[in-house]
């Protein structure tokens, strides 16, 4: 029997609507069973992950997750480019891979700096201000350079007695021991390795003196966050038990060790590091997600690292805080 030529152009129109969404669907069911790509680097609140990953605590979990290893600029870089659903960062590096195109939602705060973030200078530099008119090493924009303002600022200093020299942060001991740099920011163990390469160095301002300020967080893709929420949500779960073993004296000294050789240094070393990491569980992370205009406050933290960002032109837009911050999942998370 012949159709008539309209009801031949509606069937085949349906025919490509029905292949459109069963390749859809088969595209869904691929991603969903795809592991959540997490990128961490070298600081013990996102070396703490090491230990979920080494006790398969994930799999406990019911959700499958890899971690990739880099550099800290290297990891924004990767999730910037697409190739990792999620990223651990300071909230002010947040703000700068998000305007630089990265766009992405801190769902966790693992911890707060205090004291691991450090402006270390060469023997005889006993004060910020001592640093008047010498060079400073920092990576321009990340959180180095954001607490080296900070102390400038208190000690009542203009942006223009410091003269900033840019350098990436894993490259900061070398640096260091050159001859025309007094002093450099970094955070640990790289720091602790710039130490070592000029002896007699030390810190003359710490994470320590500004509680708040650095807020390390998991950074997650907002497409991967609205396609996979109740995967996320059992990878925020996960996080007290990480807690927990961390700080149980009981169990301290495995966690350490695990952490200690993910690092590449002894268990000696890497135990004081924790001292200078305040982990927080998620009921202290419930806390911290209130909102307010102080460090106590992610969102008065962030604030404030944004109008730092803004005015040294990191990038050319203020950013809209709140649509960086999900407290939601921590908030379920009991």
């Amino acid at each position: 029997m012949l159709q008539h030529p309209a009801k031949r152009a509606t069937l085949r129109l349906l025919s490509k609507v029905l292949l459109s969404a069963a390749a859809l669907g088969a595209s869904a069911v691929s991603l969903a069973a795809e592991p959540l790509k997490i990128g961490y680097s070298d600081w013990p609140g996102w070396v703490a992950w090491q230990v979920a990953i080494e006790k398969n605590w994930f799999k406990d979990a019911g959700v499958d997750v890899k971690f990739e290893w880099f550099d800290y600029s290297a990891s924004m870089d990767a999730f910037t480019a697409g190739k990792i659903d999620a990223v651990t960062m300071t909230n002010g590096d947040a703000l700068v891979t998000g305007a630089g195109g990265g766009k992405n939602v801190m769902i966790l705060i693992t911890d707060y700096s205090n004291g691991n973030d450090m402006i270390v200078a060469k023997p005889g530099i006993k004060s910020i201000t001592d640093l008047k008119g010498k060079k400073v090493a920092v990576e321009n924009g990340l959180v180095e350079h954001l607490l080296l303002r900070n102390a400038m600022k208190k000690a009542g200093m203009k942006a223009g007695d410091i003269e900033i020299v840019n350098a990436k942060t894993n490259e900061m001991p070398q640096v260091f021991a050159t001859k025309d740099i007094a002093a450099v920011g970094a955070w640990q163990p790289i720091v602790g390795q710039a130490l070592k390469a000029v002896p007699g160095s030390k810190p003359v301002y710490t994470s320590a003196d500004e509680p708040g300020l650095i807020f390390d967080v998991l950074a997650v893709n907002p497409a991967s966050l609205s396609a996979r929420r109740a995967d996320w949500q059992k990878v925020v779960k996960v996080w007290d038990r990480v807690v927990a073993y961390i700080e149980d004296p009981k169990t301290q000294p495995d966690a350490v060790k695990i952490m200690a050789a993910r690092s590449g240094v002894t268990p000696e070393e890497y135990l004081p590091f924790l001292k200078g990491t305040k982990l927080l569980t998620l009921e202290e992370g419930r806390k911290a997600y209130a909102k307010g205009n102080d460090f106590k406050s992610l969102y008065g933290s962030t604030e404030i690292a944004n109008t730092f960002n803004w005015y040294n032109k990191v990038y050319s837009f203020s950013q809209k805080i709140d649509t960086y911050i999900d407290p939601s999942l921590t908030a379920a998370a009991k």
